[in-house]
């Protein structure tokens, strides 16, 4: 059954060697890390150890060589755990996957190695204060200087940002093409003219900081990724991996809810016997273990397709809306199991119920992938 899925034994002991390294370490943590808002990056050396921080870059370029299928095992098993942890090693997944797509070999070589092994840490910048589901809308320009480009703007809600070492900026380069004048650009956030604001006050994930970035900055032409015009090109692809990302993010933060609403089910007595025995409940956990075990299987067709080099994009966006919309519903299910305890902090699920919110909103809305996908649908 798992080998028809693309699920192959690599894949497994990958996932499996994460995994405990996420139940021994990122789980009795998790708590902490949300009430302290311990930044994630914290995990950064264990996690490259793990070969997790070049999980989605090929032998080439520091990568180990993982299937999409073992990457999304990966993710779940940390976001199962921690989904503060699993959403900071995304947004380093956006950065590089950015320049393993849109750029030429010397700057894969100059980045990629170091990134893989956890000594640069990446962030993505493409959202702004009023460009957010419509790139075009974006108003950070990058103007011809010298040798080089003067980046001008303000990009917002960028994870990662404080602690990186390099930032994948997108920029307009010509403002009257629309999404055809976007282009990319790797900028060292150590670079004079790059002002990274404190953290947002986050509801969820809050071990996974975002951050305004001010930039008045100039950039090497030869940090800018591939051809001018060619960056909304990029960030699509980039965004097709990573909505994959995000629905595996979904699929672990909804295994640890399942697991703690049956858990509970089964110790908690009501009317002289375990909740477990209530047919009404029985019906809500096999809501939740359905819709569930539906995610997992369109996100691992999508994961299937990405790795044969197939077409993917409306599969990941069907992932993505899926997974992310049954994790609201079955976080929220396996509070209303706990009842009133699962209301307060002593137990996960208030946690598991923010960290889970964002999902619908980052890397493109559900509003979003329903065009994706209704798009291709008449195409």
């Amino acid at each position: 059954m798992l080998e028809r899925l693309g699920v192959q034994p690599a894949d497994l002991e990958m996932s499996d060697a994460i995994g405990r390294f996420a139940r021994a370490e990122l789980a009795p943590n998790a708590a902490e890390v949300d009430r302290d808002e311990i930044p994630a990056t914290r995990y950064v050396p264990q996690l490259a150890e793990l070969g997790v921080m070049g999980m989605n870059l090929p032998e080439r370029w520091g990568g180990i060589g993982a299937t999409p299928v073992a990457l999304i095992l990966a993710l779940a098993e940390i976001a199962r755990a921690c989904a503060s942890t699993s959403s900071m090693v995304g947004a380093h997944y956006l950065a590089t996957d950015s320049i393993l797509i849109g750029g030429d070999d010397e700057l894969r070589a100059r980045y990629l190695p170091d990134a893989a092994a956890g000594t640069r840490l990446g962030a993505f910048a493409l959202t702004e204060p009023r460009a957010g589901s419509n790139p075009a809308d974006m108003a950070t320009r990058a103007t011809r200087e010298g040798d080089g480009y003067r980046l001008r703007g303000v990009k917002h809600f960028i994870s990662n940002a404080n602690a990186a070492d390099f930032i994948v900026i997108y920029a307009k380069t010509d403002p009257s093409a629309g999404t055809r004048g976007i282009s990319a650009f790797v900028v060292d956030r150590r670079s004079a003219g790059v002002e990274v604001a404190p953290a947002e006050k986050l509801m969820g994930i809050r071990g996974a900081p975002a951050h305004e970035v001010a930039l008045d900055c100039f950039v090497p032409a030869a940090n800018r990724l591939g051809a001018e015009g060619s960056g909304f090109r990029t960030a699509m692809k980039v965004l097709d991996n990573s909505r994959l990302d995000v629905a595996a993010t979904s699929l672990g933060i909804a295994e640890a809810a399942l697991e703690a609403a049956t858990g509970w089910a089964r110790q908690r007595h009501v009317g002289g016997e375990p909740l477990a025995r209530k047919q009404g409940l029985q019906w809500m956990v096999a809501d939740m273990r359905t819709r569930l075990e539906a995610a997992w299987l369109l996100t691992l067709q999508a994961a299937v397709r990405r790795g044969a080099g197939q077409p993917f994009t409306d599969h990941a966006s069907m992932a993505k809306l899926y997974a992310s919309e049954m994790v609201g519903f079955v976080t929220d299910a396996a509070l209303q199991i706990h009842g009133g305890y699962g209301f307060t902090r002593e137990m996960p699920l208030e946690r598991l119920v923010r960290d889970a919110r964002i999902l619908r909103i980052y890397e493109g809305s559900s509003e979003i992938q329903r065009l994706v996908i209704a798009r291709a649908a008449f195409a």
